[in-house]
């Protein structure tokens, strides 16, 4: 873990430099880790990915009901090439409000509070596997500046079942470059601390964004080093 943290601080030495001056809308790069919808705009955010012989496919739908508040839902469907969890693995329901905007206090921290709902789908494919549903709430924090964006994600997970039932800490640091007018790359880590140790995960996620007028187009790949299993994937934003 140690070598993935210095190659993390190098490449975030070698570019800043190259993104401290530049210019960019920030309100339509959906990417952004800090990102939040204006009024009665519209996010809609498909997803593949494929991993240990799963393949994933999701369909998420966000809506700005102010230039603060924001909900979503999103239908999570994936395919297994080796066993039968074959189905729909969840149905989400979310709100994510902004506290603070940068214009708000001399220190242009920006900070949002994140809640929201997963509802188990087939009884075959639950995340976790056993869960009928799952709840979630969080703080968001980070700062803005015009060609990068640091943020941090505190968030909390509840299961409740009476012999199963579990709770685990998501810890969310990434950074974010804007490149050039339509290139982008993020890189992050996921700690998760579990009440049960078999849900102890550590991810480090990259991604790069090639953004053109209101769409984004994101490829990405994951790692988890406790159960050493990478993700490819791909997603593309649409911004209306």
């Amino acid at each position: 873990m140690k070598r993935f943290f210095g190659i993390f601080s190098v490449v975030l030495f070698l570019l800043a430099p190259i993104v401290s001056h530049a210019e960019y809308d920030l309100e339509t790069d959906t990417s952004d880790p800090l990102f939040v919808l204006r009024d009665d705009a519209i996010l809609s955010e498909t997803d593949v990915s494929y991993g240990r012989d799963v393949f994933r496919l999701g369909q998420k739908m966000s809506y700005g009901l102010n230039d603060r508040l924001s909900v979503s839902g999103r239908v999570h469907y994936q395919v297994d090439f080796v066993g039968p969890e074959d189905g729909f693995s969840s149905i989400d329901i979310g709100a994510l409000y902004r506290m603070a905007r940068a214009i708000d206090n001399d220190a242009r921290l920006i900070s949002d509070v994140l809640f929201g709902f997963k509802f188990a789908g087939s009884s075959r494919v639950r995340t976790p596997w056993f869960a009928d549903s799952s709840y979630y709430a969080g703080l968001r924090f980070g700062r803005q500046w015009a060609g990068v964006s640091l943020a941090g994600t505190i968030k909390s997970t509840w299961i409740f079942d009476e012999t199963r039932g579990m709770s685990y800490i998501d810890f969310i640091p990434e950074s974010y470059f804007r490149l050039d007018e339509n290139w982008r790359a993020g890189f992050g880590f996921t700690f998760r601390k579990s009440t049960n140790p078999d849900y102890n995960q550590e991810w480090l996620n990259l991604k790069m964004v090639a953004q053109f007028g209101r769409t984004q187009y994101i490829g990405h790949f994951d790692y988890e080093f406790e159960d050493e299993e990478a993700r490819v994937g791909a997603k593309i934003n649409i911004l209306f």
